[in-house]
C-alpha cells in the first residue's frame, strides 16, 4: 500500500478528529469529516507513525488515537 502523507487534507481531517484522544465510531468519523473507508484511512494514518486502537462493540467499531 502507497499511503498518502499528512499533508493529506483526508488523513489531516481524520486526524485532527482523533487527535481529543476520545473514541469515535467509524459512522462519527465518516459523518464529521466527510471521507469514506475509514479502514484505509486508518491504516494510512498508522503508516505514518500514529498508534490507533481500534476495538468492536456489538455491530459498530470504534477508533482512538493512543498517542496524544
Amino acid at each position: 500500500m502507497h499511503a498518502a502523507t499528512l499533508d493529506s487534507e483526508r488523513l489531516k481531517r481524520v486526524d485532527d478528529l482523533l487527535a481529543d484522544g476520545r473514541p469515535h465510531s467509524t459512522l462519527a468519523i465518516m459523518t464529521t469529516v466527510q471521507v469514506c473507508a475509514v479502514n484505509s484511512v486508518i491504516s494510512e494514518l498508522r503508516a505514518n507513525g500514529r498508534r490507533i486502537r481500534c476495538w468492536r462493540e456489538g455491530g459498530r467499531w470504534f477508533y482512538q488515537r493512543e498517542d496524544v
